[in-house]
């Protein structure tokens, strides 16, 4: 493997490790209702999660800025099985035409009633309206209108300071993170290198328990600026992944295994709150935490059989009418260079 798909194969693991710890705050009792163990830790999974969806995004679009081919392979990456869950989980629960059409059209998180039925919607919401903005940012300046997002990012983290937004499901209390990410890959194109000494492994750890204990309740209730800077620490650790030394957790974030868990993890996300909904989350704690095993067990058996079954057909039927969609284009600019 080379050095580069070597480096790249260590964001897999970031993403694995961003599903793994989202589905432990959802599935596990991580803390008591005073400290918020839970809520901590499913927001360092998401922030990472919006920190890599940001850096790809804006890496892709680095190299590649036609926007309609981009558009229409994000939409089959997201939207299948998104819609599948809307119209067949959200609508089978009674939900009104108002909650269908929210999720159908993601600003679900928009309004708390919408996400009734899906509270897990909100980030898909979120990553779907910035596909959409990058999108049009791209279309009206190309690849320069990238720069952009850094002074956006600080802008929105403004607002959520002004509005004491340390946690949140709307837009504007989370989409710096996703614009934290993109300004990495700018930073990246660049070719920014962090310093030797923050390349150790020992600092990545040291910056997860940074997040970890500055998302705590009682911290965020006493010391916010962890929370506020929660995008950039969530990108930083990205970063450090990315460019850090060899050792052992660079093999593991690049190693098989988490690299499996990445490949499924948008099933896992989508699919996870279904495996202990009903009778699987009822019964006293020992109960309802002894069917958590059956729960996971159930959830990457449904994400392997959504993402390899379902998701990836769709995904690579996305891919050729976007690249048919490409081919055109790039007929026209080969006939108007040989014009000239």
């Amino acid at each position: 493997m080379s050095s580069g798909h070597h480096h790249l194969a260590r964001l897999d693991g970031c993403r694995a490790i961003a599903i793994l710890t989202v589905m432990m705050g959802h599935m596990l009792p991580l803390g008591s209702g005073q400290w918020r163990g839970n809520v901590a830790i499913s927001a360092i999974g998401m922030a990472v999660f919006f920190a890599l969806s940001g850096f790809l995004i804006v890496s892709l679009l680095l190299r590649d800025d036609a926007v309609v081919p981009f558009i229409i392979k994000r939409l089959f990456r997201i939207v299948p099985l998104a819609w599948l869950y809307t119209l067949v989980v959200i609508a089978g629960q009674g939900a009104s035409w108002d909650v269908i059409g929210a999720n159908l059209l993601f600003f679900a998180n928009a309004q708390k009633a919408w996400l009734a039925y899906a509270p897990h919607f909100w980030s898909l919401s979120v990553e779907v309206q910035f596909y959409g903005f990058v999108a049009l940012l791209v279309a009206i300046g190309g690849r320069r209108a990238l720069w952009l997002l850094p002074p956006l990012a600080i802008a929105v983290t403004a607002w959520r300071i002004g509005h004491h937004a340390t946690f949140g499901s709307h837009t504007f209390d989370r989409v710096d993170e996703i614009m934290a990410g993109g300004t990495l890959a700018l930073l990246v194109a660049k070719r920014w290198q962090p310093p030797l000494w923050a390349r150790s492994p020992a600092i990545v750890f040291v910056l997860f328990l940074v997040l970890f204990f500055g998302m705590l309740k009682p911290v965020v209730a006493a010391f916010p600026v962890i929370a506020y800077a929660r995008p950039y620490l969530a990108a930083s650790l990205v970063g450090l992944s990315l460019t850090m030394h060899d050792g052992a957790l660079a093999r593991m974030l690049g190693g098989r295994v988490l690299g499996y868990v990445a490949r499924i993890s948008y099933a896992l996300y989508v699919l996870h709150p279904l495996t202990y909904s009903g009778w699987m989350g009822s019964g006293n704690t020992a109960v309802r935490y002894t069917k958590r095993i059956f729960s996971v067990l159930l959830a990457f058996a449904g994400a392997h059989v959504s993402t390899f079954y379902f998701e990836q057909p769709l995904t690579r039927l996305g891919r050729r009418i976007a690249d048919r969609w490409s081919r055109p284009a790039q007929g026209a600019s080969h006939k108007i260079a040989e014009a000239a």
